[in-house]
């Protein structure tokens, strides 16, 4: 497919204004590398799953490792780091989860990481996959941590990047927001709120123009006249991440476990709607992945000192060091480490 145009209008100060309508599929989007698809049917609707599966350019050492996108992301924010695993051997699959960028989003579906966690089983069933390097981002990484406790078989390591799901960010201050909420916070996103939140949290006050490109990305499922069906969907699964954490189910996993962790990132999930006496008690990503080690039975956290929340975005060559480490580790109780 030939690459898509983008329409971007910038603001005098160089903040992204607005962006054109892409779909709320993402259909006029370029994932820049063959996209294949998944059919099922989940509470009683069809559904359909896009996902990449690269395989490796490199000579194979037959292992797969599956990439788990953030809430924030889509599978071609992946490419970078799925191109440099192929290159090195592995069989490279990242899926679109459901009520995300290419894949279905049902009316009235309910999200849940157990229900993802199956369809993706479902997914690497259908591709031919058994056991793999799982690997989860933001989001992802719940997602990655359900499906590692409910297929234990599945999963030879599991590598979580920035995640959430480490703390109970309700249990620590943050109010119960409601679907009817935060569907009226979802009708305000658009470029501009989308790069002010990702500048802050993310990429610590330190913009580049490549990163346009994944606000454009967001931005341009909202644009067009089905956008609400965006907004829907984006309200249902930030209900869900606000209720499925799975701090307290850390000692149940039986593989071994690194965490990746940008030390930048300044991502609490919804700790703004806190009250300002307790906001501080809502923990960080990298504040939450100190304890988070210490739990896992069997844990190494690598802390990326200069990176933010998306450091496979911000340096896919420094990720790539720390990633070929947690791929390459046979593990060790609690190894720290910190790589800049």
């Amino acid at each position: 497919m030939a690459a898509a145009a983008i329409s971007i209008t910038l603001s005098s100060t160089g903040g992204i204004a607005q962006t054109g309508p892409l779909g709320a599929n993402l259909e006029l989007f370029d994932y820049r590398a063959p996209v294949r698809w998944f059919e099922a049917s989940s509470q009683g609707q069809p559904i359909k799953m896009a996902y990449l599966d690269l395989p490796p350019t490199g000579v194979s050492n037959g292992t797969t490792v599956v990439l788990l996108h953030g809430k924030n992301f889509c599978a071609a924010t992946w490419l970078d780091t799925a191109q440099a695993l192929a290159a090195e051997g592995f069989r490279v699959i990242a899926p679109d989860q459901i009520g995300f960028c290419k894949s279905s989003k049902p009316a009235g579906y309910q999200y849940s990481f157990h229900t993802m966690a199956e369809l993706t089983r479902g997914l690497l069933d259908h591709a031919g996959v058994g056991r793999v390097v799982l690997v989860g981002h933001s989001t992802g990484g719940i997602l990655a941590t359900r499906f590692a406790l409910l297929h234990p078989e599945r999963v030879v390591k599991l590598v979580l990047v920035n995640p959430l799901g480490l703390n109970d960010t309700l249990a620590e201050g943050v109010p119960y927001t409601d679907l009817g909420k935060l569907r009226v916070e979802e009708a305000k996103t658009d470029a501009a709120s989308i790069k002010t939140y990702q500048l802050r949290n993310y990429y610590h006050g330190e913009w580049r123009p490549a990163y346009d490109r994944w606000v454009a990305m967001l931005a341009g499922q909202y644009a067009g006249p089905d956008g609400d069906i965006v907004r829907d969907a984006q309200a249902r699964l930030s209900d869900m991440i606000q209720t499925q954490p799975v701090a307290a189910e850390l000692p149940r996993l039986a593989m071994s476990v690194t965490l990746i962790i940008g030390q930048r990132d300044l991502t609490a999930f919804r700790a703004n709607t806190a009250p300002p006496e307790r906001r501080d008690q809502v923990r960080t990503v990298p504040k939450a992945a100190e304890d988070a080690v210490k739990r896992i039975p069997d844990a190494r956290l690598i802390r990326l000192n200069d990176l933010g929340h998306s450091p496979q975005v911000e340096s896919p060559p420094q990720f790539m060091e720390a990633l070929r480490m947690a791929i390459g580790a046979s593990g060790g109780a609690n190894l720290s480490e910190s790589v800049r």
